[in-house]
């Protein structure tokens, strides 16, 4: 395969993966259409610092002037959070947007898939994609569960989005046989909110723990990703059942507006922030650093066992 070709690495990033040293992956989906600008901004560089902090260096992806970026510098940054003319990119546009040198931010998927080229065995998100409701009648699934069966990446994460069906999501991932690991919980985390009613597969203790399984999943060669299901910090959770009914709120607006695919996240997460007034925006950016701070402690710790 040709794909370094096409890779951009800071000198910083690429130098810190040749060593053997942790780096975290980071989306830019987050930024181009989950967050409004400035605002965001401020949250692309509070979550490098985060990771910087917890011992690991920090690896934005995005696409930009045909090539899979890791690692961005500030007008980069600015250029992802302005979001003018920048697309929302899962695997099936990559190509079109590298070949013919569109601006893309990174979904959970592409992310991953730039991560593994990039050989970054770890990624913190906010929450991953998953099964809609009413994806019985709409098919309406994300392409982040497939990556999740496939690339050889780990995803910190508050769970999936709590817009999502979240029962269908977890046997979704089970058919698929991606391990569901709960940071420091039994609960299966719903985005917002500490719990969702699901359970998880396997509790563990620390970033060692999962640092070790994630080596000895690869090392049996049993590909595809593992979701570390990683609970918003109490504080900043909010009710299940009072969100739940926001999000239903969301999703009659979504109908009467004929909202549709891949535009129907980033609308519901806006109009959940419009109704909460705020509030759902405040819990997600503590859970986005939070994801961000345990994923580089996992880095750290996966760092030390292969060197």
């Amino acid at each position: 395969m040709n794909y370094k070709n096409y890779l951009s690495i800071t000198d910083e990033v690429a130098q810190a993966i040749k060593e053997g040293k942790p780096v975290v992956a980071l989306e830019s989906t987050i930024l181009s259409h989950g967050m409004p600008y400035p605002e965001n901004v401020e949250f692309a560089k509070n979550v490098e610092i985060v990771v910087r902090k917890a011992g690991a260096i920090p690896a934005t992806t995005a696409i930009i002037d045909g090539k899979l970026k890791v690692g961005l510098n500030s007008d980069e940054l600015e250029l992802m959070c302005k979001a003018e003319n920048v697309g929302k990119v899962s695997r099936r546009d990559v190509a079109t947007y590298v070949a013919t040198k569109k601006n893309g931010a990174t979904t959970v998927a592409t992310t991953m898939m730039i991560a593994e080229m990039a050989n970054i065995p770890i990624f913190a998100t906010g929450g991953i994609g998953g099964v809609h409701r009413g994806a019985q009648e709409t098919m309406d699934i994300s392409a982040d569960l497939q990556e999740l069966a496939h690339t050889n990446v780990a995803v910190v994460g508050a769970g999936c989005k709590s817009i999502l069906d979240i029962g269908l999501t977890l046997e979704y991932l089970e058919t698929m046989g991606v391990p569901i690991l709960g940071y420091q919980t039994d609960d299966f985390p719903a985005f917002y909110s500490i719990k969702s009613g699901f359970g998880v597969d396997f509790n563990l203790p620390d970033a060692k723990t999962v640092a070790k399984i994630m080596k000895t999943k690869w090392e049996l060669g049993l590909n595809g990703g593992i979701l570390i299901a990683n609970p918003i910090p109490e504080e900043y959770s909010l009710d299940f059942d009072k969100i739940e009914a926001v999000i239903n709120q969301a999703l009659i607006l979504a109908e009467k507006q004929g909202i549709k695919g891949k535009e129907t996240t980033p609308f519901l997460l806006a109009s959940i922030k419009d109704i909460t007034e705020g509030k759902s925006f405040a819990s997600n950016l503590q859970l986005a650093y939070n994801n961000a701070k345990v994923a580089s402690e996992i880095a750290v710790e996966y760092s030390k066992l292969n060197k």
